[in-house]
Parts: C-alpha cells; structure tokens; sequence
C-alpha cells in the first residue's frame, strides 16, 4: 500500500504557484487524504481545511481522524468531494 506522509498540495492562483501552500497529513494510494487532529472537539474549521485539501487535489474522497479521544469510533469522519 503507498502512502506518502506530510505530501506538499501546491497552490495556484491565477499565475501564481505556491510550491508548499499546505501539507496533506496522509495521501494514501494517491485516492484518499487522511487528516489527523489530536484536539479537545473536531469542529467545523477543520472539515473545511479537509475539504479544501480535496477541492485543490482533485482527489474525491478524504477522512478526518482526532485522536484526542477516549473511542476513536466518535471522532471519525469520512468526507467526500464532488460525488
């Protein structure tokens, strides 16, 4: 299985591009961006940041994961882009 950690997402406006505008946490086998937070709650800013990570990709389909929790199951989230 591939999976590159802390993948560089450049970002392009109009004619300019930013080399290392953001950093993909996990890309795994180049179709889903793993995300990982170790935070009090998951809230809304950081399905936002995933979400933009997979508006800029291109890839479709991406997972939120806090770790910050005493049963993972309740702080995964599985978000998917333009389906």
């Amino acid at each position: 299985m591939k999976v590159e950690r802390q993948k560089a997402l450049p970002l392009r406006y109009h004619d300019v591009t930013l080399d290392c505008g953001y950093r993909i946490d996990l890309l795994v086998e180049d179709s889903v961006i793993v995300e990982v937070k170790a935070v009090d709650k998951l809230i809304s800013v950081h399905d936002a940041q995933l979400l933009s990570y997979l508006r800029l990709s291109g890839i479709k389909v991406g997972l939120l994961i806090n770790f910050n929790v005493v049963v993972l199951k309740n702080n995964f989230k599985r978000l998917v882009h333009n389906l």
